[in-house]
């Protein structure tokens, strides 16, 4: 994801109608590759009807499907923790592929963010795979969110084309809405954690490799959290960057 400028015809709202639900939920279909598990229609109104986060990005602009000229081109879904950890999980987010790179995935969060703070929230938990270099550069460097666990094959074998064939390992990050996280000092770094800056190639072309990348990144993080390390952030050069906790 980008941390550019959207484009000004591009709106976001909040799902109310059946018909807005379903169109967001084959929106995370069409991202995930036609994956209609990811989050069922059905799911989703639950989720949109009884209060939580649930939005559609919508281009808004003469000759796009939908009514007055506008079409679903992204979704995103959250919903609330424990009342007394003034916290939200976001599930899932997702843009269509010709949208990306647009600054889009940045200007989602932000809605999120205002959103939550409307509810006295104060922050919004997400997993994102560690091997994939521009998520992390997106939640940790632009974002300020933290990485608080590693978590092993944490949602189990996923069919979708995105995660087919691999190991879904997460990262657990943390985005505290008042204060994100600032890059740490270049004299605290103690090590890094190379990726790869493009696994998603790996993993259609050479899914052997892809999953050597899993087990090696999955054994620097155990190592390093077991030793009292954390991520203070990310470097497209250099991966993941640990300091002293």
């Amino acid at each position: 994801m980008s941390d550019a400028s959207p484009a000004p015809e591009v709106s976001i709202r909040e799902l109310h109608t059946m018909e807005q639900v379903a169109a967001a939920a084959d929106v995370i279909s069409e991202v995930w590759g036609g994956d209609k598990t990811g989050m069922p229609a059905n799911l989703l109104q639950a989720l949109a009807h009884s209060g939580n986060y649930a939005v559609g990005l919508y281009l808004d602009r003469p000759g796009a499907d939908g009514p007055g000229g506008e079409r679903m081109i992204g979704a995103s879904v959250a919903f609330f923790a424990a009342p007394a950890e003034r916290s939200m999980h976001s599930h899932i987010t997702g843009v269509l592929a010709p949208y990306r790179s647009l600054g889009l995935g940045r200007l989602l969060k932000q809605h999120q963010r205002q959103w939550a703070f409307a509810r006295d929230v104060g922050h919004i938990t997400w997993t994102f795979d560690p091997l994939i270099a521009r998520n992390a550069h997106f939640n940790l460097r632009v974002l300020g969110a933290r990485v608080t666990e590693y978590l092993v094959d944490h949602y189990g074998a996923m069919d979708d084309v995105v995660n087919r064939g691999d190991e879904s390992d997460r990262l657990m990050a943390s985005w505290a809405l008042a204060a994100p996280a600032s890059p740490p000092r270049e004299e605290d770094i103690v090590t890094t954690v190379e990726v790869p800056p493009d696994i998603e190639r790996i993993r259609r072309e050479q899914p052997g490799e892809a999953l050597d990348w899993r087990y090696r990144v999955r054994e620097a993080f155990e190592g390093l959290m077991q030793d009292g390390f954390v991520v203070g952030g990310f470097d497209a050069d250099r991966g993941y960057l640990f300091v002293r906790a």
